[in-house]
């Protein structure tokens, strides 16, 4: 008989090669090749030393195995605020799944290690469930809120001062206890604090921090936008160094920097931007050639000359990666003594440059081509509005003050008709949606919602500075020398297979292959339902079915633009990869192209443009919260009024609605109470049981405000009686049984707490008793708020989830109707996104009318 050892080594082996397959003993016995009942005793022994020992792992059918080493992701985890979450860790596999029992206390945002515990099931929808063994990273140390103090005694007993209410969806029901060693505010103080601890097994619904600083009364004028800034980490002042070494560069150009640049101040540059923009980085100059072509002349602020490699300037810089800009103020990348200063384009003074010279022929091709350092003066400080009046309205007046300059804004709008029919034949997607301006007075409240279309000048500026943009790309790209690029690679095929369904499925017939689809499939996609109703939302959709453009370190092309080569070379005052490439173009020209020249930034590329894309992704999502907060704002005075609306999304939760001034707010399905509504996601509809009425995107409603969330920003609407409202069978295709349900309708739907604005904070239910003992003064259940609200469909209390399709991941019980359909845009539908669309070339009327 063999050594038992030996024995069970040879055990512990066959079971390891064998990992999550398990075996009776006597299926052990033959694998084995066992012959008598001697070895068949030492092999239950042996088997049951294992397991004692826990080597090996006996089931519940009394089958003995080794489980397979369990699969580790390590992601961002997303949090629903019912408790629950997703981790995204690859983008071309599905989320991972974590029940709000796995989640180990990780917040929304936090880098976290995870095992999969049930790995996807194919062509089933239903994703892979992991459990988060570990927290890498907490996506933040710092927390903005409102501050309720407690009485005296209770500071005396508990070192507490009081705590912060955060207003973030997934952290509402988690304060922040703020200990009495930090500043001491005042109730209803807006409050920046440290965090100290975390959620934890002993603390599961609460953090402890330290008071940092406060921002004043929640009420005060600025406050509320301050709130948004400091909550996204945007810097709010410059360090000292910063603004010692901007007040050390000149005021004006200084004879020794012209030397080696090209005198370019006989020539009519011209800035064009809006009216109340203050910093102009790029000016223009067209006239046309004795050959027939054009000359195109397009030169942008020198900004690398003066912030160079080393210096506080650049440093700032590069952490703040852009410009802010937000509906009362800007958070500048660089202080205002060189964006509105010597990096400022300003008329009839003498800037540095780095100036991208273009011949262009007839077809919009670019046949020849120069970048150099220059020095120019511009001729004049143009605006969007006077170009427009000169262009499209002929205006005799504004014509008569820009004489001079008329007959070269003549041939810039032909120029500008050329290169716009070119990116058209090659399949550029032109998304051109109505721009919303939120107007505000002095103390920042809102007073109107503007909404424009672009003109000419504003159309013919965006073709000047993509010709530059892909000019540079595609010079140095041909050099094959490092470089920063703007890149937005192609659609993934699933997500373009989705989108074709979608919109066929609502009546627009298009064909395409999404195995192979090119820029000219979409662009058709958008002519053939220009100025309908459903153009918006088609865009919308589109959109989402893309990838976001962000920068790179190697040149993967634009899909957008349906070009080869890009790079952003024209707003260096407003953002850094801007500032690098010139810095790059500065360096190979006074360096060469070399090996040892090459190599002077090559390792610092990915990392500049991953941090730089990153940082424009904050720049943006304040921007975002600041125009939903201050919308809401706006809209407050006219709750109990009706409006005309348009569907702009269909969610299982509810419908979204669009006003004629971009105001956004939510239907939910709990106030529709005329019937029992199913969801049929494939059409984007929403089809009620019995009287089959029928709600598709696109749609015209007519809606009453009812409410407004101020603290999530959220407007709620409720449809209006209308007997002309649309009936279909799509409910036929909905497969569920079906429950016995009246159609009183309840009260509460979207409201997160009763009474809807939180007035409950105090007392009650909702008393907070202080960090550490604080379990008896509110739930401990972390699967969050409840839904009774939601009288239609229980598993979908996800009302501030605005992502409306295409979830990554599908896990069928109650508690995942918040699945995320994106990790870029899981939260916001809203048409104001379309700002920030792939295609940007320059900020448009946001960034113009704040510089």
């Amino acid at each position: 008989m063999k050594n038992a050892e030996v024995f069970q080594a040879e055990v512990l082996n066959f079971l390891t090669e064998h990992a999550n397959h398990y075996f009776t003993a006597e299926e052990l016995n033959q694998q084995l090749d066992l012959h008598n009942a001697a070895a068949f005793k030492l092999l239950v022994q042996t088997l049951t030393q294992l397991e004692q020992d826990k080597k090996i792992k006996l089931n519940g059918s009394g089958h003995f195995g080794v489980p397979a080493e369990p699969q580790k992701v390590s992601g961002v985890f997303h949090a629903n605020d019912r408790g629950f979450g997703f981790i995204s860790y690859d983008p071309e596999l599905p989320d991972v799944y974590v029940s709000a029992d796995n989640t180990a206390f990780a917040l929304n945002g936090d880098e976290v290690e995870a095992e999969v515990i049930k790995a996807a099931v194919p062509n089933s929808g239903k994703g892979p469930e992991g459990k988060i063994i570990n927290i890498i990273t907490r996506n933040f140390t710092t927390v903005v809120g409102e501050f309720t103090g407690f009485p005296p005694s209770q500071i005396a007993s508990s070192s507490q001062y009081g705590y912060v209410s955060l207003t973030q969806r997934s952290l509402q029901d988690v304060p922040v206890f703020i200990t009495d060693d930090g500043v001491q505010p005042q109730d209803g103080d807006m409050v920046v604090v440290d965090i100290t601890k975390f959620p934890s097994e002993e603390n599961p619904k609460s953090m402890l921090g330290v008071a940092k600083q406060d921002l004043g009364n929640k009420n005060a004028p600025g406050v509320d936008i301050l709130s948004i800034v400091y909550r996204h980490g945007i810097p709010t002042e410059f360090p000292t160094e910063v603004m010692q070494e901007a007040n050390e560069i000149p005021s004006e150009v200084q004879p020794a920097e012209k030397k080696g640049r090209r005198d370019l101040t006989d020539q009519n540059f011209v800035t064009i931007d809006g009216e109340t923009s203050k910093d102009f980085d790029d000016a223009v100059v067209v006239w046309k050639m004795d050959n027939g072509n054009y000359h195109l002349g397009v030169s942008i602020a020198d900004v690398a000359h003066y912030v160079t490699p080393g210096t506080a300037l650049n440093a700032e810089a590069f952490e703040r990666g852009t410009s802010t800009y937000l509906t009362d103020r800007v958070l500048p990348m660089l202080p205002e003594r060189l964006s509105n200063g010597i990096c400022s384009l300003n008329p009839q003074v003498e800037r540095l440059t780095m100036t991208c010279e273009m011949e262009i022929d007839g077809k919009g091709k670019i046949v020849k081509h120069e970048i150099f350092p220059a020095i120019i003066k511009s001729a004049a400080r143009m605006t969007y509005k006077a170009v427009n009046q000169i262009l499209d309205d002929n205006d005799a007046e504004v014509r008569a003050e820009y004489a001079e300059l008329v007959p070269m804004f003549e041939q810039m709008g032909t120029l500008h008709k050329i290169l716009f029919q070119m990116r058209h034949d090659r399949g550029a997607i032109d998304f051109d949606r109505p721009e919303a301006k939120i107007i505000v007075d002095s103390e920042g409240h809102p007073t109107d919602i503007v909404v424009s279309e672009r003109g000419t000048s504003e159309r013919m500026i965006e073709s000047f500075m993509l010709a530059a943009n892909e000019t540079v790309a595609e010079h140095y790209s041909r050099l094959h020398v490092p470089f920063v690029y703007r890149v937005h690679e192609t659609p993934d095929s699933e997500k373009m297979r989705a989108f074709y369904e979608f919109i066929n499925n609502i009546g627009v017939v298009a064909k395409g292959d999404s195995q192979n689809i090119k820029p000219r499939m979409l662009q058709a996609v958008l002519s053939k339902v220009k100025g309908q109703p459903v153009e918006p939302v088609i865009q919308i959709m589109m959109l989402r079915s893309m990838k976001q453009a962000k920068y790179a370190d190697q040149q993967l092309g634009h899909f957008g633009i349906a070009a080869s080569y890009y790079t952003h070379f024209t707003s260096p005052i407003r953002r850094y990869p801007d500032l690098m490439v010139h810095r790059l173009i500065h360096w190979y020209e006074e360096n060469g192209t070399d090996e040892e020249a090459q190599d002077q930034y090559r390792d610092q590329l990915a990392d500049i443009a991953k941090h730089s894309s990153e940082m424009e992704r904050r720049s943006i999502d304040a921007e975002r919260d600041t125009d939903d907060l201050k919308k809401s704002e706006y809209m407050l005075p006219h709750v109990g009024e009706e409006f005309d609306a348009v569907v702009s999304s269909v969610t299982k939760f509810g419908l979204f609605i669009e006003l004629p001034n971009t105001v956004e707010g939510l239907v939910h399905i709990s106030t529709m109470g005329d019937d029992y509504y199913n969801f049929v996601e494939s059409y984007m509809a929403m089809v009620g049981e019995h009287t089959k009425k029928t709600y598709r995107v696109g749609q015209p409603v007519k809606v009453t405000l009812t409410d407004i969330d101020m603290d999530q920003s959220q407007i709620n609407f409720k449809l209006m009686p209308d007997e002309n409202t649309p009936t279909s069978d799509l409910g036929d295709l909905v497969e569920r049984p079906k429950p016995q349900r009246n159609f009183q309708r309840r009260n509460g739907g979207n409201n997160r707490r009763p009474g809807g604005n939180g007035q409950n904070r105090n007392g009650g239910s909702n008393s907070r008793g202080g960090y550490r003992g604080n379990r008896n003064g509110q739930s401990s259940n972390r699967s969050g708020a409840s839904n009774s609200g939601n009288r239609n469909h229980p598993s979908s209390s996800n009302n501030g989830n605005r992502s409306s399709s295409s979830n990554s991941s599908n896990h069928t019980s109650s508690s995942n109707s918040g699945n995320r359909s994106s990790s870029s845009n899981r939260n916001n539908h809203s048409s104001s996104n379309h700002s920030n669309h792939p295609f940007t070339i320059r900020n448009s009327q946001s960034h113009d009318n704040h510089k």
